[in-house]
């Protein structure tokens, strides 16, 4: 059970209606959608499905229509952060409501802020509702805000307004202007704008609790005249007055680094209300500084000290309640990964740090793998962020650390993985420390995500680099994930022509070298599998000259039984394939396979794979095309040969299907082909009887069993064999019913 538990009943049927809006709904003339008929929702419901459709990036001009039934559908906090709305949808479909808060962050689709504004000044209501608006990283096209048929539609007609968020936009002197006079405003970020003035600030002096500046790179006033707008704000608690120091060189950001020192050295005269103050990246900020400033103020709650080189002054431990963001600790590079989630700058700098603090690190710490996986989401497109982000996760995942961590925080942390894969393909390093988290036995076998294409582009990976070590890695990696394919993604995967070549160059190199190793174990496991059952990738193995190898591969390793076993196993894939049975129908071969079948010496694992193989090519007389007395020679020895075996424990191998034994469970089969065939049923259902049962069942192998132990021609050591089969079946289903279990591919 995962340690963060199920999802809420809500989530899953909100998640259920975003599935679902194509049944659910009829087209208006338009082309959006609307509800064909909908119960009157829960208010706060009603936020929740726009956040959720917008998480699962489905919201967009077509589906925010159903949005349009504001009696049904009643917004109160609503959210399309980065979705594609235009400022015709957005009208008609967001602005009839009464809505108190409003994120439109890094909306696309042509959306303004102007057009933001003008809209909800349109709602007399949302005049007087609209508390909280957040329009980050957008246009804001100031001069068609300005007169809407004689009436003023600027930010200042939202009288309600107590919190805006204009960050990363082209917010000008003029429009901060036009701001400051709303009459309620406690919270204004303007962070990498525009603005040249903060004078503007002024006439909100009396209501403004939370400034946040950070990175106002055309900011033109001197520290005197700037300290003295800043002192004047008197109902200020928070100031964020932070700087991107990868930005700032040695003659930038002077005035505002004087403007900090005398706000901490003159502190408690200076906003005598300060309770938390951001200067993270002002290069110039000493210690000293520092310490007078926190002595001075008792109630400091937050002090931002990221890359200043001042997080490790002595009083900073001393104050309990007094949360700081810097270098010095674990609980000071949370605190930035957690406050500094929307800015680069700074989660880079933090996540270096932490990937120093978990060089080392022998304990699981979920909260800190959540942080950086919250800063790779947050900024999808940075090469800087998930440089670093990818070497903490393989720090923070590595070895028995993946265990003990939630799954779907773990299935989430690959996701984003691959998507790093997929972003920065030609990045060695974010590659390479993709593929150094991926290689976990944990992670690859018991954590859900798209392991197809986790494969593909691991596969692709293999392309263009030849180190050993991580050679190995990827071969592991692709091993694995091959293994737990559907049917379909094999039988895709083993159509790439490349990923055969691949694996077989390597299999080649290690055999000329005469080398026994993980990597040559994994690339002939990999092989096996996508071969299982798969004509096309058996086919590609054979023109890329495969068998020719493998015969080399059988003789260099005679006394290797593990690699002999999945060279064998392959050579079974290929026989299963009538159209190239041909193919194996060469004389040294089979008599070089025919001694593996008769040394006693050998491990059981490989008389079986050697006798799987002469099963299916002599079980068709029609398609013999060497001497007859050697096919007889060949099914004599078959059956002496399995009475010999032992019964194994431990389990060798994995079906897909039955489908390639039923010909050969045909009653009018020679015993030695049908011996083989339910010997082979015998040992995978004794081991997981219930993984069988019903794939038994399903493909007609339980009556061709029953038939095979009826006919009176039946060789009793057959008909023994599938007795027991058929008694282990029974038991079951007395015990516990017909089994539902999913077969899943792969050999061991």
């Amino acid at each position: 059970m995962d340690a963060e538990g199920p999802q809420a009943l809500c989530d899953l049927c909100m998640a259920q209606v975003c599935r679902s809006l194509d049944v659910l709904c009829s087209r208006r003339a338009d082309g959006s959608m609307s509800l064909s008929w909908a119960p009157v929702f829960p208010q706060e419901m009603a936020d929740q499905l726009l956040r959720k459709m917008a998480a699962k990036e489905i919201l967009n001009d077509t589906t925010v229509g159903i949005f349009r039934n504001c009696k049904e559908l009643r917004l109160r906090r609503a959210s399309i952060r980065c979705c594609p709305v235009s400022a015709e949808a957005f009208r008609l479909a967001l602005c009839p409501h009464r809505l108190q808060e409003l994120d439109a962050s890094w909306v696309s689709g042509g959306l303004t802020a102007a057009n933001i504004v003008s809209g909800l000044a349109s709602n007399p209501e949302c005049r007087a509702s609209l508390q909280r608006l957040s329009l980050t990283g957008l246009h804001v096209d100031w001069q068609s805000l300005v007169v809407d048929g004689g009436t003023h539609a600027g930010f200042s007609s939202l009288r309600g307004l107590r919190t805006l968020n204009l960050a990363n936009t082209d917010l000008t002197d003029a429009v901060l202007e036009d701001i400051c006079t709303l009459p309620q405003l406690e919270s204004l970020d303007i962070s990498c704008s525009a603005v040249t003035k903060l004078t503007a600030l002024l006439d909100c002096k009396n209501t403004l609790r939370s400034l946040t500046v950070h990175r106002l790179r055309q900011l033109d006033m001197s520290p005197v005249r700037l300290l003295s707008v800043l002192s004047r704000l008197h109902a200020l608690r928070h100031l964020d007055f932070s700087e991107d120091h990868f930005a700032v060189d040695d003659s930038d950001g002077r005035d505002g680094d004087e403007t900090v020192r005398r706000i901490l050295e003159e502190s408690p005269q200076v906003l005598p209300s300060l309770v938390s103050l951001d200067i993270s990246g002002r290069k110039r900020i000493t210690e000293t500084a520092v310490r007078a400033f926190v002595e001075a103020r008792g109630g400091l709650i937050f002090l931002g000290l990221l890359a200043t080189g001042a997080s490790s002054c002595d009083v900073l431990s001393s104050h309990e309640n007094l949360k700081v963001t810097g270098e010095a600790n674990g609980n000071q590079v949370c605190e930035a990964l957690r406050r500094y989630k929307d800015r680069e700058c700074f989660i880079r700098e933090a996540l270096v740090h932490l990937y120093n603090l978990t060089t080392d690190t022998d304990k699981p710490q979920p909260d800190m793998l959540k942080l950086v996986l919250s800063g790779m989401q947050s900024h999808p497109t940075s090469l800087h962020v998930h440089l670093v982000a990818t070497a903490c996760v393989f720090n923070l995942t590595t070895q028995d650390l993946a265990e003990e961590m939630p799954v779907s925080l773990l299935s989430s942390t690959v996701t984003q993985l691959l998507y790093a894969m997929k972003t920065f393909p030609n990045n060695q390093q974010v590659q390479k420390n993709c593929l150094l988290a991926l290689c976990s036995d944990y992670i690859l076998q018991d954590v859900p995500f798209d392991k197809y294409l986790a494969a593909t582009l691991v596969i692709n990976w293999l392309r263009s680099h030849e180190d050993p070590t991580l050679q190995r890695m990827a071969v592991a990696v692709i091993s694995i994930l091959v293994s737990k394919l559907s049917t379909e993604e094999t039988a895709q995967l083993g159509k790439d022509v490349f990923i055969m070549k691949q694996l077989l160059a390597i299999v080649q190199q290690k055999a000329m070298d005469g080398v026994v190793d993980s990597t040559l174990r994994f690339a002939l496991s990999a092989l096996w599998n996508l071969t299982d059952e798969m004509p096309a990738a058996a086919l590609n193995f054979i023109e890329c000259q495969g068998l020719e190898l493998y015969e080399e591969v059988l003789e260099t390793y005679y006394t290797e039984p593990s690699i002999q076993q999945k060279v064998l196993g392959l050579l079974n894939n290929i026989a299963e394939v009538e159209m190239l049975q041909v193919d194996l129908m060469e004389k040294d071969l089979l008599e070089h396979i025919l001694g593996l079948l008769q040394d006693t010496q050998l491990d059981v694992g490989v008389r079986y794979f050697a006798g799987g193989t002469l099963a299916q090519l002599a079980s068709r007389s029609e398609a013999w095309t060497l001497d007859e007395d050697f096919r007889s020679t060949i099914l004599e020895e078959l059956h002496a040969s399995i009475m010999t075996w032992t019964q194994l424990e431990r389990e060798m191998v994995s079906y897909r299907s039955f489908r390639p034994f039923c010909p050969l469970l045909q009653t009018w089969q020679p015993s030695g082909v049908q011996l083989w065939a339910v010997w082979a049923i015998h040992l995978v259902c004794s081991q997981n009887t219930s993984h069988y049962s019903s794939m038994m069942e399903n493909e007609g192998v339980t009556e061709l069993l029953r038939a095979l132990a009826a006919h009176p021609d039946t060789h009793d050591d057959i008909k023994g064999l599938s007795g027991s089969i058929l008694h282990m079946v029974e038991q079951l289903r007395s015990h516990s019913g017909s089994s539902n279990d999913q077969v899943g591919p792969g050999n061991s």
